[in-house]
């Protein structure tokens, strides 16, 4: 039985850096020719970045990917690196754009991976199954392949598969398993959710039983706008043993020997055609196979072999803080941005924020501005301070009072109005420093304030990018309490002031102003929320879950209503199943009501 050395490189691409994401598949590829690796794994669309959206459209990006893929083959082989595999994700087009006049049928953009070896370009795959939910508008973007590549390497037979192949039964991996392959490859794009890795393992394990081979699967990492991709590559044998298994939310190189089976039928040729070309063979998946072999790849090192080990996944919110953090700190550097700002009220979702930056870049880029009002408690002041102290961010104080009075003294404005005239007031010295200084602005509002409108538009709503708009209000409690008991376990100065995480939540724009003055307490809002905006529940079946038919009513009718404000929020890190934006699409004028 043949040792196949494998390398998945479970790196970070930036969308559009072809250059850059080029020498990260040149660096990466290196370390895994020193440690023995006979064939290396990147990720989906590891070239371009992933999802590159409607750049798809553009012919000139399309043309540049290609040149890189081809740049890419001649620079590894000048590296001294020529005979080693590597596959590679990228965007490809075999016709123009499906949305173009010109367009022909079963011709137009790929989800591509190629295999690189010699200097050239070996061979193609194209994505077979294209998601089209959620996040993901694949049938919007691409044309699905039709043909599996199957190449012989160091004896074995392997198959190339992308992201999504995994995630439905049938087509290639089925057709794999009547192709005879030992290993099938599959290079991926997924998004990070909540729980993702409890799916993932038993997934693989499905595939690999249907495809009767092992099956190596990488993941990228890293932020790409409201996406984050946490990893959790790993490699699982035929016969569902967990075999090797990489940490999340960090770059890393997987080594791991494989044992698996020799190739029995003869390759149809040793020059791979490219994967457009239509071979005559069947399988009963419906797809053409595509086989060959490459010639001159490593032997597999002698001496012990390597091993990849594995990582246990993490608690719930050890999990969902990584994933906030990656998200926040890759957003605000591949953005370019100096540093980050925030509005500091004492209160649990500002503190929690604070310490997610603080966490994600470093004390020294984050400015927090406590901005006091009339109606600002000492103790929520003194929280805000205390919590600057705890992170070392850069702390300062702008009472909004006077700035207020100067609004009211030439305006007529009662009750709500002035509340929402406060949040406006601090909004605008946010963006003031913003523009002054360069600080991306940091809002602060959580998903379950989002979900019912509790927010001011253009005042507490304001700003570049909210590091907890996917995260609901008893979570948020659940991260501060994790943090903070994180960081005593390892001898830290907790970062979140006790008084922040203990006392009742308030946005303090009027006197003795609570939260549960205008909505119910949050352990009941928030399961509502879940099966309505997570679960597609309606009414009755919100009832049937067994909560209050009043309050299921008047949180529903707040929902409905706030759609145009959410609309106008700014983009924040995804984590649940289904986060508002991406995935929750909904019209702002909409007469449907779930009605009681």
């Amino acid at each position: 039985m043949p040792t196949l050395r494998l390398a998945l490189s479970q790196v970070n691409p930036s969308v559009g850096d072809l250059a850059g994401n080029a020498d990260l598949v040149r660096s990466w590829t290196r370390q895994a020719a020193d440690a023995g690796a006979q064939l290396v794994l990147f990720p989906e669309m590891m070239l371009t970045g992933y999802p590159v959206e409607d750049l798809v459209f553009r012919r000139s990006f399309v043309a540049a990917s290609r040149a890189a893929l081809e740049r890419l083959a001649a620079d590894l082989a000048a590296d001294g690196l020529g005979e080693v595999p590597v596959v590679v994700g990228y965007l490809d087009a075999d016709g123009p754009p499906q949305v173009s006049g010109d367009a022909e049928p079963g011709h137009g953009a790929r989800n591509a991976a190629a295999l690189l070896h010699g200097g050239a370009v070996v061979t193609r795959y194209f994505k077979h199954h294209l998601p089209n939910y959620g996040v993901f508008d694949e049938d919007r973007y691409f044309v699905p392949g039709e043909t599996l590549t199957v190449v012989r390497i160091a004896g074995v037979d392997v198959a190339l598969t992308i992201c999504e192949d995994l995630w439905q039964a049938g087509g290639p991996f089925a057709a794999a398993r009547e192709a005879g392959v030992g290993l099938v490859v599959n290079i991926n794009g997924s998004p990070y959710e909540l729980n993702k890795d409890d799916i993932r393992l038993p997934l693989v394990r499905r595939r690999a039983a249907e495809a009767n081979a092992t099956i190596a699967y990488v993941n990228m990492i890293g932020g790409q706008d409201e996406l984050v991709f946490e990893g959790d590559s790993m490699i699982v044998s035929a016969d569902g043993e967990l075999l090797t298994r990489a940490p999340q939310f960090v770059e890393h190189l997987l080594v791991h020997d494989v044992d698996l089976p020799a190739a029995t039928e003869p390759p149809a040729a040793t020059d791979l055609p490219a994967a457009t070309e239509p071979p005559a063979a069947r399988t009963a998946a419906g797809l053409r196979v595509v086989r060959g072999a490459l010639d001159g790849v490593p032997p597999t090192p002698s001496g012990p072999p390597a091993v990849g080990g594995l990582i246990e996944p993490v608690a719930d919110e050890a999990e969902a803080w990584q994933a906030l953090v990656l998200g926040l700190r890759d957003y605000v550097n591949k953005n370019r941005f100096p540093s980050v700002v925030l509005g500091l009220s004492g209160g649990i979702d500002s503190a929690v924020v604070a310490a997610l930056a603080v966490d994600a870049l470093g004390g020294d880029r984050v400015v927090g501005v406590s901005l006091p009002s009339q109606h600002s408690s000492e103790h929520s002041r003194e929280d805000a301070a205390d919590l600057a102290k705890r992170t070392g961010l850069d702390y300062r104080v702008e009472p909004i009072q006077p700035m207020v009075d100067g609004f009211l003294a030439n305006l007529s404005l009662s009750g709500v109005a002035v509340e929402n005239l406060q949040a406006r007031v601090r909004g605008v010295i946010l963006m003031a420093l913003s523009n002054q200084e360069g600080h991306l602005v940091l809002t602060t509002g959580n998903k379950s304030e989002l979900a019912v409108g509790y927010s001011t538009l253009y005042g507490d709503s304001v700003g570049g990018f909210n590091p907890i708009k996917d995260v609901w209000k008893t979570l948020v409690w659940r991260l501060a309490k994790w943090r903070n008991t994180d960081a005593t376990r390892r001898g830290e100065t907790p970062p979140i002031p006790e008084n922040s995480i203990g006392k009742p939540p308030s946005a303090e724009l009027s006197p003795g102003q609570l939260d549960s003055d205008s909505l119910p307490d949050y352990d009941v809002l928030d399961p509502i929320l879940i099966g309505y905006v997570d679960g597609d529940l309606g009414r009755d079946g919100l009832v049937e879950s067994g909560h209050d038919p009043a309050v299921v009513d008047k949180v529903l009718r707040l929902v409905d209503t706030a759609e145009y404000k959410r609309r106008q929020s700014a983009p924040g890190a995804k984590i649940s199943m289904k986060a508002f934006g991406r995935d929750r699409r909904l019209p702002i004028t909409n007469r449907w009501r779930e009605h009681g």
